[in-house]
Parts: C-alpha cells; sequence; structure tokens
C-alpha cells in the first residue's frame, strides 16, 4: 500500500438515499468493534471486489466507491493491510475515536468517495 492506494468500500443499498451515497456508508458500527472494512485497490479492481463481496449470498452492494490512504492518513485515521477473510481486505481503525468524532471522519471520507464517484456500479 502507498498514499494512492484505494480502499475500495462496498455500498450497501441502505446508504444510497434520492441517489446519494449517505456517509453511514463510511461508518463503522459498534458490532466492527469500530473497524470499517475495505478492500485493497492495488490488489484486486473494483468490480472483481464487488463480485467477492456480493458472491456471499448474506451480503449486499450495488456498487463499490473509494477512499484514499492518504486520505484517511489525513484525518488520524490507520489502515491495515490485515488479509482477515481474504487476502485483499484491509481495515481503516476508527477505534481511537468517540462516537461524534466517528461521525464527523465518516462524512469525510463520504465526501472525498463521492468527490471521485463510483469506481464500479452494479445495473440490474
Amino acid at each position: 500500500m502507498n498514499s494512492t492506494t484505494q480502499l475500495l468500500r462496498q455500498i450497501n443499498p441502505a446508504f444510497v438515499q434520492e441517489d446519494r451515497v449517505t456517509s453511514q456508508a463510511f461508518r463503522p458500527t459498534p458490532k466492527d468493534e469500530n473497524h470499517l472494512s475495505v478492500y485493497d485497490g492495488d490488489q484486486i479492481s473494483a468490480q472483481a471486489a464487488w463480485e467477492h463481496f456480493v458472491s456471499n449470498p448474506v451480503c449486499n452492494s450495488v456498487g463499490v466507491m473509494a477512499v484514499t490512504f492518504d486520505e484517511c492518513q489525513k484525518h488520524s485515521l490507520p489502515v491495515y493491510a490485515d488479509g482477515i477473510g481474504y487476502k485483499e481486505h484491509c481495515t481503516i481503525d476508527f477505534s481511537e475515536f468517540k462516537e461524534k468524532d466517528i461521525k464527523k471522519k465518516a462524512k469525510v471520507l463520504s465526501a472525498y468517495a463521492s468527490a471521485r464517484g463510483w469506481l464500479f456500479q452494479h445495473v440490474s
């Protein structure tokens, strides 16, 4: 991973409202122990990441957006290439922050991703 590595995030259809992706897509939940799962875009394409994700029947995604490693670093969010579950898995770690700061950081990441646009979008 380097500063320009795109961290590919699956977008759940519930996080799209009026054709806009909400910041919820970039906010980890307490059940995730404040870790946000992403794919390492240096190792897998957006479409291949989507196909891998939705191959699990319990996973749902309408497409893939991304933030970069550098964008996370600018906001003091560590990124770990951990290979949990599959070799391209990375974690954006929000665990050092309080809920209000997590929400703010998620909004910033969402704005970066929205400005970049969809890297892959499934058309049904």
